[in-house]
């Protein structure tokens, strides 16, 4: 077991308690020195780093460009308590040897309970039947569209991200069939994760709910275009947690307002939406305020993992969540 130095960078200070409760904290110190506090960008400039061994960061750290890498020079490893590491790497992190984790995995998790959850509710109808509960008061005297229920629900995952897997793994007990495309899951990989591989357009058209979570590339960038959403039958919906650029928004829109397509939306393109855009008031959409990932008490299972990782170094093991340079091009 070798005992690390460790310091903490990230937004400010006050990010550090919802990370990483006193039992964490504790775990850390058995196996690091930790320096007190949590460094800001000012911080690092200033060589705060040169003793580093091993960062925890989170939201808001600073950017591990080259200036800073040659004011740390015994930093090994980089241990992002959040998901997306591209906010901070650079080529110039693994250029000086430093390996990356992320928490995304547990990240994931929390934004997968969501799409479960919008998913099913989709298929019961539950939005529909309260607008019209509220505006008739009364039962009787109004429908809502078919299908009606969950049983033998279709559902399309765009992407087996993280997120993705995830969502197929937690729709798996419920008698719905699942669709999935993504061009690096061949149909016997999809068959191992429970789905059928289909191309995006034959998706789109089979599908009651579609729900979208691919990453964000220049390739992925309104990959949920006016083609993909007329081919969406009547009163289907459309779930996104991942990026808003993957939707066109203005297609989406018009699909919404007009009543034929519905959407339920944790992210938009832009974000967030001006205030007087239509789907704020359109009664086919649900906007969310980017609440699906780790909130509150869920931010404890980021610290924990990285805190895991930390152990892992020390005691020189494989570490479980590393991130590599050659898979940020296909990844968020």
């Amino acid at each position: 077991m070798t005992r690390l130095r460790a310091a903490f960078a990230m937004r400010d200070a006050a990010l550090l308690p919802d990370l990483f409760d006193d039992a964490a904290l504790a775990r850390l110190r058995g196996v690091a020195d930790v320096a007190p506090g949590v460094l800001t960008a000012a911080d690092v400039a200033g060589g705060a780093l040169r003793d580093v061994e091993v960062l925890l960061t989170g939201w808001g750290a600073p950017r591990l460009d080259a200036d800073l890498l040659r004011g740390a020079p015994r930093l090994r490893a980089v241990v992002h308590a959040a998901g997306s590491v591209k906010p901070i790497v650079t080529p110039a992190t693994w250029e000086h040897g430093v390996r990356v984790t992320s928490a995304a995995a547990a990240n994931a998790r929390p934004v997968a309970e969501y799409t479960l959850a919008m998913v099913l509710l989709a298929g019961k109808r539950v939005l529909e039947s309260a607008d019209a509960f509220g505006a008739h008061r009364a039962f009787g005297g109004w429908s809502v569209p078919d299908p009606l229920g969950n049983h033998g629900l279709t559902v399309g995952v765009v992407g087996a991200s993280r997120i993705g897997r995830q969502v197929l793994r937690l729709l798996a007990p419920f008698d719905v069939e699942l669709l999935l495309h993504d061009p690096w899951v061949d149909a016997a990989g999809a068959r191992a994760l429970g789905a059928t591989s289909v191309a995006l357009d034959d998706l789109a058209r089979g599908s009651d709910v579609v729900t979208v979570h691919a990453p964000d590339l220049p390739a992925t960038y309104r990959m949920i275009g006016p083609h993909q959403l007329a081919l969406m039958p009547d009163a289907a919906t459309l779930v996104n947690t991942a990026r808003g650029r993957l939707v066109d928004t203005p297609a989406l829109t018009r699909e919404v307002v007009s009543g034929r397509l519905r959407a339920v939306l944790d992210v938009t393109d832009p974000e967030p939406l001006p205030p007087d855009h239509p789907l704020y008031d359109a009664p086919g959409a649900l906007l969310t305020p980017h609440v699906a990932g780790s909130l509150g008490n869920e931010l404890r299972r980021l610290g924990d993992l990285a805190v895991r990782e930390v152990e892992r170094l020390a005691a020189g093991a494989e570490l479980e969540h590393e991130v590599r340079a050659e898979q940020l091009g296909t990844t968020a």
